[in-house]
């Protein structure tokens, strides 16, 4: 979760993690970190017992990632990135999710492995971030779990 403004966001995104079953958070750059009432409140104790760790650079530790083999999955909308339903994954994995108004960088995109968005059907062309991260999560779990 790069720079991610709002410790709302981030409090839902603890614990949508824990209860989709990922094992740990990444909090990078600006993005609040516990401890926070903010966060608290949110996450109903999640941040508590879900693993975090705060890091600075985004880049830096999607290269480490990759070194450590795990697949990087960058959440965003963009010409060439591919529908979340018809992707597959593999385990282990790395969901990255964007600043609620400018997204994954460029910079990021390029390092990642892969690139999903979620469709919509609407006029709008986005989600809040952790509704986005929330569907993401589920529907990667759920894919995992299937096998496919």
């Amino acid at each position: 979760m790069p720079n991610i403004r709002s410790c709302h966001n981030v409090g839902a995104m603890f614990r949508t993690a824990d209860a989709c079953g990922f094992t740990k958070l990444y909090l990078v750059g600006y993005t609040p970190h516990p401890p926070r009432p903010e966060i608290d409140k949110v996450s109903l104790g999640a941040e508590q017992w879900m693993p975090w760790e705060h890091r600075e650079d985004l880049l830096e530790l999607i290269k480490e990632l990759r070194h450590k083999k795990i697949l990087v999955v960058a959440l965003e909308k963009t010409e060439s990135s591919a529908s979340l339903q018809k992707n597959r994954f593999t385990s282990p994995l790395a969901l990255i999710v964007g600043n609620e108004v400018t997204g994954v960088g460029e910079e990021a995109l390029a390092l990642c492995d892969q690139v999903i968005h979620i469709p919509m059907y609407g006029r709008k062309e986005s989600l809040n971030v952790s509704i986005a991260a929330g569907i993401g999560m589920y529907e990667i779990k759920k894919k995992l779990m299937a096998g496919s």
